[in-house]
């Protein structure tokens, strides 16, 4: 099985890289992010790799970051994702974007991928709720916590409330979230939805 690919740029198009190592040629089918990042032609690169072994056929999957690997294995576990909607929702979403809209239960943000509806979107933020901390990629558990109760509807008053507040200011859920849960740090538990706001607002400005 093939985990990394050291080498250069021998070419690229809309959804593949061929990458030569010492002569050899390896054609591993990347997502729009990871296209997007490839150093020109020529140039020395590094791919993680995901190997797929068929009957028919030895397909290669290549990702900028291990993260993005481990996204792309987990995605699959969802009932309806293979390899290609997987693919798509890595090179459209950061790890930490992925992880963020999991917790947030933000169907909207996975359903910017290509490919991915509202059914598919609303099963892979339900089914994988429970697995995001290991796979987070960014931000601490305790913020990621937060934004779980946040988007599981549990979270507490003054939070919802000033998430809600924030998100009628015009941010998205996903920074409104974000920016409680450091407002949430610095005033407290038991701060007032007032003060939670106001913190938030700071926390945007910078």
């Amino acid at each position: 099985m093939i985990g990394k690919l050291k080498g250069t740029v021998d070419e690229s198009d809309e959804e593949s890289a061929t990458i030569d190592v010492h002569g050899v040629g390896y054609v591993a089918f990347c997502g729009a992010r990871t296209l997007a990042h490839l150093p020109g032609r020529g140039e020395a690169v590094e791919l993680f790799v995901e190997t797929y072994v068929r009957e028919d056929m030895i397909r290669l999957y290549g990702f900028s970051t291990k993260a993005e690997r481990e996204w792309f294995r987990l995605l699959q576990s969802v009932q309806g994702v293979g390899a290609k909607v997987a693919l798509a929702v890595v090179g459209t979403l950061t790890p930490g974007d992925l992880a963020n809209a999991v917790a947030l239960q933000d169907r909207a943000t996975v359903a910017r991928a290509p490919g991915v509806g509202p059914k598919v979107a609303a099963r892979i933020v339900a089914e994988l709720k429970d697995k995001v901390p290991a796979f987070s990629g960014a931000g601490g558990d305790e913020t990621l916590g937060l934004k779980r109760e946040i988007g599981e509807g549990v979270a507490p008053a003054p939070v919802a409330d000033a998430v809600s507040a924030l998100v009628n200011l015009g941010y998205s859920r996903e920074q409104a979230a974000g920016a409680v849960a450091t407002a949430l740090k610095e005033a407290g538990e038991g701060a007032a939805s007032t003060a939670l706001i106001r913190l938030g607002l700071k926390a945007l400005s910078r």
